[in-house]
């Protein structure tokens, strides 16, 4: 019974209207006029953002967080929904998050894309650049609150974990046990049970570089309320299964005609907010034309050099034959004499 009042306030919270207002990503109810109606959307500590990574701040001792149960999910079916948002995925509460300052229980992971043909579909960017989706794992402080949604209201009552999502050459198997159901739930409201998998499988393979800083949910009611994880490395699915994402689900009970896509907020200003680092970033010292301009100067400078080289020794060759010419002309009128 808890567990059903769990995804129920789940689904209330964080992917359904909210009971009060009709709200879509774009055209008269889209993002852009969310805070008219949830005016926390409108407030100075939202979600998603802009990473910069040459403004960040390293923080050595930044605590990594610590994934329990990811990978021992147990034998109770979870539920896929959607929602017309989103696809949502309830989570036991088995699963949860050591290292941040209180223990998070996990309640629901969802996704983000774009559309087919269309780059971008992430929400959170780094250095302006957006991937084909983006995956968040939701989990809430139970220690300190005794629901989701008393937590979805408090500071920091809400963990979630960001992951960046790019097409790759093969496909990806723990992705697949979510993609391989989305048939089964193709129109807003629908419902099917997933059989449990390790989550832990959809982590990217390095989780010790992450960005963290404090924001909010990207969806109404856009409360203040998360401790943001972004991972620096990516997850990576195939180009199929991207598609069937872009593809299968629709945001509407009836209509085929309203594919379900683009289901990203746009980054939102952080407001001097700090974004800490886990670790140093080399490469964010340039960009990615920078870098190109450098290593073109660099080889062009090569070249030049290597030019330069070589006619100083054609010179230097010259001048030496030369003087061998002088010295056996010399040597050739001492004889003679």
């Amino acid at each position: 019974m808890m567990f059903f009042t769990l995804l129920f306030e789940v689904i209330w919270i964080l992917a359904a209207d909210g009971g009060q207002h009709h709200w879509t990503y774009e055209g008269p109810h889209g993002q852009h006029h969310w805070p008219a109606s949830y005016p926390e959307c409108g407030s100075h500590a939202q979600s998603p953002v802009n990473i910069q990574t040459d403004s960040v701040t390293f923080d050595p001792e930044l605590p990594a967080v610590q994934p329990r149960g990811y990978d021992q999910p147990g034998t109770e079916p979870w539920h896929l929904h959607n929602n017309g948002h989103t696809v949502q995925l309830s989570l036991p509460p088995s699963l949860y998050l050591e290292g941040l300052p209180r223990k998070y229980v996990a309640a629901q992971l969802h996704l983000h894309w774009g559309q087919k043909g269309s780059p971008g579909g992430s929400e959170h960017q780094i250095n302006s650049e957006a991937t084909a989706a983006e995956l968040h794992i939701v989990h809430y402080d139970l220690e300190s609150y005794g629901t989701l949604s008393e937590a979805a209201q408090r500071p920091q009552g809400l963990a979630v974990l960001g992951i960046l999502i790019e097409v790759g050459e093969t496909k990806n198997p723990a992705y697949e046990h979510i993609l391989s159901h989305l048939h089964k739930i193709r129109y807003k409201g629908q419902n099917t049970s997933v059989p449990p998998f390790a989550v832990g499988g959809l982590l990217p393979p390095l989780r010790a570089q992450f960005f963290r800083y404090n924001g909010s949910l990207t969806t109404p009611p856009c409360y203040q309320s998360v401790l943001w994880t972004v991972f620096s490395r990516r997850a990576q699915i195939s180009t199929g299964q991207l598609e069937r994402l872009q593809e299968t689900l629709f945001s509407s009970e009836t209509d085929p005609s309203e594919l379900l896509v683009q289901n990203y907020r746009a980054p939102q200003p952080l407001n001097q907010r700090p974004v800490f680092a886990s670790f140093i970033q080399a490469e964010s010292l340039y960009t990615t034309g920078e870098m190109l301009s450098l290593g073109v100067g660099i080889l062009v400078g090569c070249l030049c050099l290597l030019l330069a080289v070589y006619f100083i020794a054609r010179k230097i060759r010259k001048k030496m034959l030369g003087n061998q010419k002088s010295v056996v002309f010399t040597s050739t009128q001492a004889t003679e004499a």
